[in-house]
Protein backbone atom coordinates (compact mmCIF):
# COMPACT_ATOMS: atom_id res chain seq x y z
CA UNK A 1 0.00 0.00 0.00
CA UNK A 2 1.19 3.34 -0.94
CA UNK A 3 2.83 6.38 1.64
CA UNK A 4 1.45 9.38 1.13
CA UNK A 5 4.09 12.53 2.22
CA UNK A 6 2.21 14.96 4.85
CA UNK A 7 -0.81 14.68 6.73
CA UNK A 8 -3.74 15.44 5.11
CA UNK A 9 -6.32 18.32 5.79
CA UNK A 10 -10.14 17.51 6.26
CA UNK A 11 -12.83 20.17 6.13
CA UNK A 12 -15.42 19.50 8.69
CA UNK A 13 -19.20 20.31 8.69
CA UNK A 14 -20.41 21.71 12.16
CA UNK A 15 -24.09 22.75 11.00
CA UNK A 16 -25.82 22.95 7.72
CA UNK A 17 -28.88 24.67 6.71
CA UNK A 18 -29.40 27.67 9.58
CA UNK A 19 -30.11 30.55 8.68
CA UNK A 20 -27.62 32.46 11.44
CA UNK A 21 -25.27 31.08 13.95
CA UNK A 22 -23.55 33.04 17.21
CA UNK A 23 -19.84 32.08 17.61
CA UNK A 24 -17.06 33.68 20.00
CA UNK A 25 -13.20 34.35 19.25
CA UNK A 26 -11.27 33.33 21.98
CA UNK A 27 -7.95 35.11 20.36
CA UNK A 28 -7.22 37.36 17.51
CA UNK A 29 -8.17 35.97 13.77
CA UNK A 30 -7.83 37.55 10.26
CA UNK A 31 -10.93 37.42 7.96
CA UNK A 32 -11.64 38.27 4.69
CA UNK A 33 -9.46 41.05 2.94
CA UNK A 34 -6.93 40.65 5.78
CA UNK A 35 -9.05 42.15 7.98
CA UNK A 36 -8.67 42.10 11.84
CA UNK A 37 -11.20 40.36 14.16
CA UNK A 38 -10.40 40.85 17.75
CA UNK A 39 -11.55 38.06 20.25
CA UNK A 40 -15.33 38.46 20.99
CA UNK A 41 -19.01 37.39 19.99
CA UNK A 42 -20.06 37.71 16.84
CA UNK A 43 -23.30 37.03 14.97
CA UNK A 44 -23.27 35.65 11.43
CA UNK A 45 -26.77 35.60 9.30
CA UNK A 46 -27.58 34.68 5.35
CA UNK A 47 -29.00 37.67 3.72
CA UNK A 48 -30.08 38.19 0.09
CA UNK A 49 -27.65 35.94 -0.86
CA UNK A 50 -24.24 37.27 1.18
CA UNK A 51 -23.31 35.89 4.63
CA UNK A 52 -23.16 39.49 7.20
CA UNK A 53 -20.76 39.17 10.35
CA UNK A 54 -21.21 41.88 13.22
CA UNK A 55 -19.80 42.15 16.37
CA UNK A 56 -21.83 42.24 20.11
CA UNK A 57 -22.50 46.03 19.19
CA UNK A 58 -23.83 45.55 16.09
CA UNK A 59 -21.10 46.86 13.42
CA UNK A 60 -21.13 44.90 10.45
CA UNK A 61 -17.69 43.32 10.30
CA UNK A 62 -18.05 41.41 6.97
CA UNK A 63 -20.74 41.37 3.89
CA UNK A 64 -19.72 38.55 1.34
CA UNK A 65 -20.55 35.18 -0.28
CA UNK A 66 -18.19 33.31 1.75
CA UNK A 67 -16.34 34.09 5.32
CA UNK A 68 -13.15 32.68 6.32
CA UNK A 69 -11.67 33.21 9.74
CA UNK A 70 -8.60 32.43 10.18
CA UNK A 71 -6.39 32.16 13.86
CA UNK A 72 -3.12 34.24 13.95
CA UNK A 73 -1.40 32.14 16.67
CA UNK A 74 -2.23 28.47 17.27
CA UNK A 75 -3.30 28.92 20.33
CA UNK A 76 -6.52 30.88 19.40
CA UNK A 77 -9.82 28.94 19.55
CA UNK A 78 -13.33 29.82 18.65
CA UNK A 79 -16.81 28.92 20.54
CA UNK A 80 -19.82 27.52 18.18
CA UNK A 81 -23.24 28.22 20.03
CA UNK A 82 -26.24 25.64 19.79
CA UNK A 83 -24.72 22.94 17.46
CA UNK A 84 -26.84 19.88 17.52
CA UNK A 85 -25.83 17.02 18.14
CA UNK A 86 -26.96 13.04 17.98
CA UNK A 87 -29.59 14.05 15.32
CA UNK A 88 -32.88 11.92 14.61
CA UNK A 89 -30.79 10.08 17.68
CA UNK A 90 -32.58 8.98 20.93
CA UNK A 91 -29.50 11.64 22.88
CA UNK A 92 -30.39 14.62 20.29
CA UNK A 93 -29.46 18.18 21.84
CA UNK A 94 -27.91 21.15 21.27
CA UNK A 95 -24.12 22.64 23.10
CA UNK A 96 -22.10 24.99 22.91
CA UNK A 97 -18.60 23.58 21.32
CA UNK A 98 -14.77 24.90 20.87
CA UNK A 99 -12.84 24.44 18.07
CA UNK A 100 -9.33 24.92 17.34
CA UNK A 101 -8.23 26.02 13.14
CA UNK A 102 -10.59 27.78 10.52
CA UNK A 103 -13.79 29.15 10.86
CA UNK A 104 -15.27 28.57 7.51
CA UNK A 105 -18.76 30.36 6.59
CA UNK A 106 -20.60 29.55 3.24
CA UNK A 107 -24.05 29.59 1.85
CA UNK A 108 -25.99 26.71 0.25
CA UNK A 109 -29.55 27.28 -1.03
CA UNK A 110 -29.40 30.68 0.89
CA UNK A 111 -28.88 28.86 4.43
CA UNK A 112 -25.33 28.51 6.15
CA UNK A 113 -23.05 25.93 6.33
CA UNK A 114 -20.51 26.39 9.26
CA UNK A 115 -17.21 24.41 8.49
CA UNK A 116 -14.15 23.69 10.38
CA UNK A 117 -11.12 23.21 7.87
CA UNK A 118 -8.56 21.14 10.30
CA UNK A 119 -5.42 18.99 10.25
CA UNK A 120 -6.36 14.89 10.58
CA UNK A 121 -4.12 14.43 13.31
CA UNK A 122 -6.19 17.40 15.09
CA UNK A 123 -9.58 16.40 13.80
CA UNK A 124 -9.19 12.91 15.71
CA UNK A 125 -7.71 14.51 18.88
CA UNK A 126 -11.68 15.58 19.49
CA UNK A 127 -12.81 12.37 17.90
CA UNK A 128 -11.99 9.86 20.04
CA UNK A 129 -12.68 12.29 22.86
CA UNK A 130 -16.34 12.60 21.45
CA UNK A 131 -16.80 9.09 20.49
CA UNK A 132 -15.49 7.69 24.00
CA UNK A 133 -14.78 9.46 27.11
CA UNK A 134 -10.88 11.25 27.27
CA UNK A 135 -10.98 8.91 30.43
CA UNK A 136 -10.98 5.46 28.44
CA UNK A 137 -8.16 3.03 28.64
CA UNK A 138 -5.07 4.46 26.58
CA UNK A 139 -5.61 1.28 24.59
CA UNK A 140 -8.48 1.49 23.46
CA UNK A 141 -7.72 5.16 22.76
CA UNK A 142 -5.12 4.08 20.49
CA UNK A 143 -6.92 1.90 18.91
CA UNK A 144 -10.30 4.23 18.36
CA UNK A 145 -7.10 6.80 16.75
CA UNK A 146 -6.46 4.19 14.08
CA UNK A 147 -9.92 3.34 13.32
CA UNK A 148 -11.18 6.65 13.27
CA UNK A 149 -8.66 7.37 10.91
CA UNK A 150 -8.71 4.90 8.36
CA UNK A 151 -12.96 5.60 8.06
CA UNK A 152 -12.35 9.30 7.72
CA UNK A 153 -9.33 8.39 5.20
CA UNK A 154 -11.29 5.91 3.09
CA UNK A 155 -14.34 8.22 2.98
CA UNK A 156 -11.67 10.96 0.74
CA UNK A 157 -10.10 10.36 -2.52
CA UNK A 158 -7.96 9.19 -3.71
CA UNK A 159 -8.76 6.42 -1.48
CA UNK A 160 -12.82 6.32 -1.61
CA UNK A 161 -14.57 3.57 -3.44
CA UNK A 162 -17.60 4.27 -5.80
CA UNK A 163 -20.26 2.72 -3.37
CA UNK A 164 -21.62 4.13 -0.14
CA UNK A 165 -24.77 5.80 -0.82
CA UNK A 166 -28.06 5.94 0.44
CA UNK A 167 -30.49 3.79 -1.76
CA UNK A 168 -34.28 2.45 -1.67
CA UNK A 169 -36.20 -0.04 -3.95
CA UNK A 170 -40.06 -0.18 -3.90
CA UNK A 171 -40.88 -3.53 -5.28
CA UNK A 172 -44.03 -6.08 -4.91
CA UNK A 173 -43.53 -9.74 -4.14
CA UNK A 174 -46.05 -12.03 -3.99
CA UNK A 175 -48.85 -9.44 -3.58
CA UNK A 176 -46.51 -7.65 -0.71
CA UNK A 177 -44.99 -4.52 -1.08
CA UNK A 178 -41.02 -4.31 -0.46
CA UNK A 179 -39.40 -0.97 0.81
CA UNK A 180 -35.78 -1.34 1.29
CA UNK A 181 -33.48 1.71 2.36
CA UNK A 182 -29.82 1.75 3.94
CA UNK A 183 -28.52 5.06 4.86
CA UNK A 184 -24.41 5.19 4.64
CA UNK A 185 -22.09 8.36 5.03
CA UNK A 186 -23.77 11.65 2.37
CA UNK A 187 -21.73 12.50 -0.12
CA UNK A 188 -21.22 16.48 1.47
CA UNK A 189 -20.44 19.01 -1.84
CA UNK A 190 -19.76 21.57 0.77
CA UNK A 191 -17.45 19.40 3.24
CA UNK A 192 -15.84 15.89 3.64
CA UNK A 193 -17.46 14.78 6.69
CA UNK A 194 -19.86 15.96 9.07
CA UNK A 195 -19.10 16.41 12.91
CA UNK A 196 -22.14 13.96 14.59
CA UNK A 197 -23.26 10.25 14.62
CA UNK A 198 -24.18 9.87 11.13
CA UNK A 199 -20.16 10.48 9.99
CA UNK A 200 -18.11 10.64 13.21
CA UNK A 201 -18.54 12.62 16.28
CA UNK A 202 -16.30 15.74 16.43
CA UNK A 203 -16.93 17.90 19.22
CA UNK A 204 -14.31 20.00 18.88
CA UNK A 205 -11.44 20.61 21.71
CA UNK A 206 -14.24 20.87 24.14
CA UNK A 207 -14.13 16.81 25.43
CA UNK A 208 -10.36 16.08 24.82
CA UNK A 209 -8.91 16.56 28.41
CA UNK A 210 -6.52 14.25 28.97
CA UNK A 211 -3.38 13.41 28.64
CA UNK A 212 -3.47 10.07 27.31
CA UNK A 213 -5.55 11.09 24.28
CA UNK A 214 -2.94 13.41 23.04
CA UNK A 215 -0.34 10.44 23.68
CA UNK A 216 -2.40 8.01 21.68
CA UNK A 217 -2.47 10.35 18.82
CA UNK A 218 1.40 10.42 18.91
CA UNK A 219 1.50 7.22 19.51
CA UNK A 220 -0.67 5.88 16.67
CA UNK A 221 0.04 8.94 14.33
CA UNK A 222 -0.70 8.27 10.68
CA UNK A 223 -1.22 4.66 11.39
CA UNK A 224 -4.08 3.49 9.58
CA UNK A 225 -5.57 -0.56 8.84
CA UNK A 226 -5.48 -2.08 5.60
CA UNK A 227 -7.10 -5.13 3.88
CA UNK A 228 -5.44 -6.04 0.67
CA UNK A 229 -3.29 -3.12 -0.09
CA UNK A 230 -6.84 -0.93 0.37
CA UNK A 231 -7.86 1.35 3.55
CA UNK A 232 -10.11 -0.38 6.31
CA UNK A 233 -13.96 1.18 6.05
CA UNK A 234 -13.22 0.30 9.54
CA UNK A 235 -16.95 0.57 11.08
CA UNK A 236 -18.02 1.23 14.48
CA UNK A 237 -20.44 0.77 16.91
CA UNK A 238 -21.46 1.18 20.84
CA UNK A 239 -22.37 -2.26 21.74
CA UNK A 240 -22.85 -5.20 19.13
CA UNK A 241 -24.78 -7.01 21.98
CA UNK A 242 -22.56 -9.70 21.78
CA UNK A 243 -22.27 -10.52 18.06
CA UNK A 244 -20.84 -8.13 15.55
CA UNK A 245 -22.39 -7.46 12.14
CA UNK A 246 -21.44 -8.02 8.56
CA UNK A 247 -21.23 -4.79 6.56
CA UNK A 248 -24.23 -6.34 4.31
CA UNK A 249 -26.60 -6.51 6.86
CA UNK A 250 -26.47 -2.57 7.26
CA UNK A 251 -25.42 -0.99 4.05
CA UNK A 252 -25.09 -2.36 -0.08
CA UNK A 253 -24.27 -6.08 -0.47
CA UNK A 254 -21.01 -5.79 -0.44
CA UNK A 255 -18.70 -8.44 1.73
CA UNK A 256 -15.24 -6.69 3.37
CA UNK A 257 -14.19 -10.14 5.15
CA UNK A 258 -12.95 -7.42 8.10
CA UNK A 259 -15.87 -6.39 8.61
CA UNK A 260 -17.90 -10.07 9.48
CA UNK A 261 -20.16 -11.89 12.09
CA UNK A 262 -17.69 -12.61 14.90
CA UNK A 263 -19.16 -13.35 18.57
CA UNK A 264 -17.92 -10.71 21.20
CA UNK A 265 -16.18 -12.40 23.51
CA UNK A 266 -13.45 -15.64 23.78
CA UNK A 267 -15.67 -18.40 23.54
CA UNK A 268 -18.80 -18.30 22.45
CA UNK A 269 -20.98 -20.00 25.36
CA UNK A 270 -22.15 -23.75 24.89
CA UNK A 271 -25.82 -23.24 25.59
CA UNK A 272 -26.92 -20.69 22.49
CA UNK A 273 -26.79 -22.08 19.20
CA UNK A 274 -25.34 -20.36 15.66
CA UNK A 275 -25.80 -19.31 13.63
CA UNK A 276 -28.02 -16.45 15.28
CA UNK A 277 -29.58 -15.64 11.65
CA UNK A 278 -32.02 -19.00 12.39
CA UNK A 279 -34.69 -17.59 13.92
CA UNK A 280 -34.93 -19.64 16.53
CA UNK A 281 -31.41 -19.05 18.02
CA UNK A 282 -31.45 -15.21 17.96
CA UNK A 283 -35.05 -15.59 19.80
CA UNK A 284 -33.49 -17.79 22.51
CA UNK A 285 -29.83 -14.99 22.04
CA UNK A 286 -31.58 -11.95 22.60
CA UNK A 287 -34.21 -12.61 25.01
CA UNK A 288 -31.37 -13.78 27.77
CA UNK A 289 -27.99 -12.25 28.48
CA UNK A 290 -25.12 -13.74 27.61
CA UNK A 291 -21.44 -13.70 28.51
CA UNK A 292 -19.52 -11.03 25.87
CA UNK A 293 -17.22 -8.29 26.30
CA UNK A 294 -19.52 -5.93 25.79
CA UNK A 295 -22.68 -7.54 28.27
CA UNK A 296 -21.60 -4.86 31.84
CA UNK A 297 -23.33 -2.99 34.02
CA UNK A 298 -20.38 -1.80 35.82
CA UNK A 299 -20.90 1.62 36.35
CA UNK A 300 -17.86 2.56 37.49
CA UNK A 301 -15.92 1.00 34.04
CA UNK A 302 -19.13 2.93 31.89
CA UNK A 303 -18.31 6.02 33.40
CA UNK A 304 -14.79 6.33 32.27
CA UNK A 305 -15.06 5.44 28.86
CA UNK A 306 -18.62 7.19 28.18
CA UNK A 307 -19.58 10.62 27.19
CA UNK A 308 -21.58 12.05 29.95
CA UNK A 309 -24.53 11.86 27.95
CA UNK A 310 -23.97 8.54 26.43
CA UNK A 311 -24.29 7.67 30.43
CA UNK A 312 -27.78 8.17 30.10
CA UNK A 313 -28.21 5.25 28.46
CA UNK A 314 -28.11 2.16 30.93
CA UNK A 315 -30.16 -0.60 29.11
CA UNK A 316 -27.21 -0.83 25.71
CA UNK A 317 -27.03 -4.69 26.20
CA UNK A 318 -30.41 -5.62 26.62
CA UNK A 319 -33.44 -3.59 26.27
CA UNK A 320 -36.93 -3.52 25.67
CA UNK A 321 -40.10 -0.72 24.50
CA UNK A 322 -43.33 -1.13 24.47
CA UNK A 323 -45.33 0.57 21.54
CA UNK A 324 -48.99 1.00 21.95
CA UNK A 325 -51.49 0.27 18.62
CA UNK A 326 -52.15 3.57 17.87
CA UNK A 327 -49.13 5.06 18.50
CA UNK A 328 -47.23 2.58 16.20
CA UNK A 329 -49.79 3.20 12.93
CA UNK A 330 -49.11 7.21 13.32
CA UNK A 331 -45.02 6.33 13.48
CA UNK A 332 -45.26 4.52 10.38
CA UNK A 333 -47.55 7.01 8.70
CA UNK A 334 -45.27 9.55 9.59
CA UNK A 335 -41.98 7.66 8.48
CA UNK A 336 -43.30 5.74 5.64
CA UNK A 337 -45.48 7.86 4.32
CA UNK A 338 -48.17 4.82 4.81
CA UNK A 339 -51.34 4.40 6.17
CA UNK A 340 -51.50 0.49 7.33
CA UNK A 341 -54.80 0.22 9.64
CA UNK A 342 -54.63 -1.57 12.44
CA UNK A 343 -51.06 -3.54 12.68
CA UNK A 344 -52.02 -7.07 13.09
CA UNK A 345 -47.95 -8.12 12.86
CA UNK A 346 -44.45 -7.61 13.32
CA UNK A 347 -42.86 -10.35 11.26
CA UNK A 348 -38.86 -11.27 10.95
CA UNK A 349 -38.08 -11.99 7.56
CA UNK A 350 -34.39 -11.84 7.64
CA UNK A 351 -31.97 -11.30 10.23
CA UNK A 352 -28.05 -11.09 9.77
CA UNK A 353 -25.58 -13.17 11.70
CA UNK A 354 -25.99 -11.04 15.03
CA UNK A 355 -29.58 -11.11 14.88
CA UNK A 356 -30.56 -7.74 13.85
CA UNK A 357 -33.15 -7.97 11.48
CA UNK A 358 -32.64 -6.88 7.83
CA UNK A 359 -36.06 -7.48 6.40
CA UNK A 360 -39.33 -7.17 8.62
CA UNK A 361 -42.60 -7.75 7.34
CA UNK A 362 -45.44 -4.88 8.68
CA UNK A 363 -48.76 -6.77 8.20
CA UNK A 364 -51.80 -4.32 8.75
CA UNK A 365 -55.45 -4.54 8.13
CA UNK A 366 -54.67 -2.10 4.43
CA UNK A 367 -51.21 -2.58 3.92
CA UNK A 368 -48.60 -5.27 3.99
CA UNK A 369 -45.09 -4.30 3.46
CA UNK A 370 -41.77 -5.85 4.21
CA UNK A 371 -38.77 -2.86 5.28
CA UNK A 372 -35.26 -3.01 5.54
CA UNK A 373 -32.37 -2.41 6.12
CA UNK A 374 -31.52 -1.99 9.68
CA UNK A 375 -31.77 1.64 10.15
CA UNK A 376 -34.88 1.87 8.55
CA UNK A 377 -36.35 -0.66 10.57
CA UNK A 378 -34.87 1.51 13.48
CA UNK A 379 -35.56 4.44 11.85
CA UNK A 380 -39.58 3.19 11.22
CA UNK A 381 -40.52 2.21 15.01
CA UNK A 382 -39.10 5.00 17.14
CA UNK A 383 -39.97 8.55 16.75
CA UNK A 384 -36.04 8.88 16.71
CA UNK A 385 -34.25 5.13 16.69
CA UNK A 386 -34.60 2.07 17.64
CA UNK A 387 -31.05 0.92 19.83
CA UNK A 388 -30.77 -1.33 17.08
CA UNK A 389 -32.75 -3.91 14.70
CA UNK A 390 -31.72 -7.17 17.26
CA UNK A 391 -35.48 -7.44 18.67
CA UNK A 392 -37.91 -9.69 19.06
CA UNK A 393 -41.27 -9.02 18.87
CA UNK A 394 -44.38 -9.80 21.80
CA UNK A 395 -48.01 -8.78 20.68
CA UNK A 396 -50.37 -8.12 23.04
CA UNK A 397 -54.12 -9.19 22.16
CA UNK A 398 -56.76 -6.54 22.57
CA UNK A 399 -60.44 -6.52 21.02
CA UNK A 400 -61.39 -8.53 17.89
CA UNK A 401 -58.00 -9.88 17.62
CA UNK A 402 -55.77 -6.73 16.71
CA UNK A 403 -53.00 -6.30 19.69
CA UNK A 404 -53.52 -3.53 22.03
CA UNK A 405 -49.64 -2.95 22.12
CA UNK A 406 -46.57 -4.33 20.89
CA UNK A 407 -43.54 -5.20 23.20
CA UNK A 408 -39.92 -4.79 21.68
CA UNK A 409 -37.04 -7.03 23.69
CA UNK A 410 -33.73 -6.33 22.12
CA UNK A 411 -30.22 -5.88 21.84
CA UNK A 412 -27.09 -3.91 21.36
CA UNK A 413 -26.88 -0.35 20.77
CA UNK A 414 -26.05 0.53 17.19
CA UNK A 415 -25.59 -1.15 13.85
CA UNK A 416 -23.05 -3.58 15.31
CA UNK A 417 -20.59 -3.56 12.22
CA UNK A 418 -16.45 -3.85 13.03
CA UNK A 419 -15.59 -2.54 16.51
CA UNK A 420 -17.95 -2.63 19.47
CA UNK A 421 -17.10 0.36 21.38
CA UNK A 422 -18.35 -0.73 25.37
CA UNK A 423 -16.53 -3.74 24.09
CA UNK A 424 -13.25 -2.92 23.32
CA UNK A 425 -13.14 -0.91 26.66
CA UNK A 426 -13.96 -3.95 28.67
CA UNK A 427 -11.09 -5.82 26.70
CA UNK A 428 -8.76 -2.76 27.41
CA UNK A 429 -9.70 -3.30 30.91
CA UNK A 430 -8.75 -6.59 30.73
CA UNK A 431 -5.30 -5.86 29.82
CA UNK A 432 -5.55 -6.64 25.99
CA UNK A 433 -3.51 -4.00 23.95
CA UNK A 434 -4.76 -2.12 21.14
CA UNK A 435 -3.57 -4.66 18.19
CA UNK A 436 -5.28 -7.25 20.00
CA UNK A 437 -8.43 -4.89 19.86
CA UNK A 438 -7.74 -4.58 16.83
CA UNK A 439 -7.11 -8.26 15.29
CA UNK A 440 -10.35 -9.53 17.40
CA UNK A 441 -12.48 -6.83 15.37
CA UNK A 442 -11.18 -6.55 11.83
CA UNK A 443 -10.19 -10.12 11.08
CA UNK A 444 -7.37 -9.98 8.76
CA UNK A 445 -7.20 -6.23 8.55
CA UNK A 446 -2.87 -4.93 9.12
CA UNK A 447 -1.70 -2.10 10.63
CA UNK A 448 0.07 0.72 7.88
CA UNK A 449 1.79 3.50 8.28
CA UNK A 450 0.24 5.94 5.74
CA UNK A 451 2.08 9.18 6.66
CA UNK A 452 5.07 10.17 9.29
CA UNK A 453 5.11 13.27 11.49
CA UNK A 454 7.14 15.96 10.21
Amino acid sequence: MMKIDREPDVAVGLMTGVDGVSFELKGQFVGPDGARFDAGSYRASAASNMIEVVNAGGERRALSPEVKLAPEHAGSSFIVRDVEIGIDFHWQRKQDQEFRGALQLKLSGGKLVVINPVPVEEYLISVISSEMSATSHPELLKAHSIISRSWLLAQLKPWKKAHGQAHSTIKTNGGSKELIRWYDRENHADFDVCADDHCQRYQGITKATSREVFESIRATFGQVLAYHDGLCDSRFSKSCGGMTESYAAAWEDITFPYLAVSYDGQAFPVEYQLPLSDETNAVAWIRNSPPAFCQTDDRKILSKILPDFDQETTDFYRWHLVIGQEELQELLRHKLGIDFGAIQKLEPIERGGSGRLIRLKIVGERETVVIGKELEIRRALSPRHLYSSAFVVDAEEGLSGIPSQFKLIGAGWGHGVGLCQIGAALMAELGDDHRRILAHYYRGAQLHALYDAE
